[in-house]
């Protein structure tokens, strides 16, 4: 089902994104892929055999988005899958001590980049009568931890989001998927952390975490169900997580 569909994936520059691109060029699918960062993007499209189209935008700018979308040519579109990607952790601590400029980071990146993909996209797909919008969310989306407060909300955010689309999609032919991983190990508690490493090791520290793979692994499954299938949500956990907190670490 995915030979020559076109699938846009946002934050496709590294991590859970990078892993998607892969995988869908794998299935046979052609790529629209988005990111800020157009260098990586070129490098990855070099490696992938697969027909490519990059797209070096922030998902935060709106008109940006737009321009992108509008300006695709006849061959391209038309998306089949839009797996929205896009966003990032910024800043762990006491709600009370937060920069508030990571939470306009994370706000403005999970919750209105994904509202802007998604707007540009959706409305050709409601006219051809098909197409698949896949989010990726996160366990903090469903259960809340000290220190992540608005990265939480943003999650939860997608989450209704997600809900609410595929209500209001509801007997045009799109599907609507959300895939909700927990402790993945990719450039995310980088980040989080400012780029401090040995803090972004220790998350992952005495238990073995998901790959971006295996969360790219089930987006695919998810967007190659029969076009009567919609799977409405996945959570992904690895085998040492129970809960968002509660993770089983093995001594060295």
């Amino acid at each position: 089902m995915l030979v020559d569909a076109t699938v846009l994936v946002t934050g496709a520059s590294s991590g859970i994104g990078r892993a998607c691109a892969e995988a869908f060029a794998r299935a046979g699918a052609r790529l629209l892929l988005c990111a800020r960062r157009g260098d990586r993007l070129t490098e990855l499209a070099d490696s992938l055999d697969a027909e490519v189209r990059t797209l070096p935008l922030d998902v935060r700018d709106r008109a940006a988005v737009s321009a992108a979308v509008d300006g695709l040519d006849d061959g391209w579109r038309n998306v089949d899958v839009l797996v929205n990607n896009a966003g990032l952790a910024v800043g762990f601590g006491p709600l009370q001590d937060n920069d508030p400029a990571d939470w306009d980071r994370m706000i403005d990146t999970n919750i209105t980049g994904l509202l802007n993909v998604t707007h540009a996209v959706v409305p050709a797909m409601v006219r051809r009568g098909r197409g698949h919008v896949i989010n990726i969310g996160s366990i903090a989306g469903r259960q809340t931890y000290p220190n992540g407060a608005v990265y939480c909300a943003t999650k939860a955010a997608v989450d209704r989001i997600t809900t609410g689309l595929r209500m209001d999609l509801l007997g045009k032919g799109v599907r609507v998927s959300t895939v909700d991983p927990g402790a993945v190990e990719t450039e995310f508690s980088v980040v989080r952390f400012s780029g401090d490493h040995d803090r972004a090791e220790r998350v992952y520290e005495g238990m073995r975490p998901l790959t971006a793979d295996d969360v790219a692994e089930t987006v695919v499954w998810v967007a190659d169900r029969p076009a009567h299938v919609q799977v409405a949500e996945v959570v992904l956990l690895p085998t040492d997580q129970a809960a968002a907190t509660q993770i089983a670490r093995r001594r060295s």
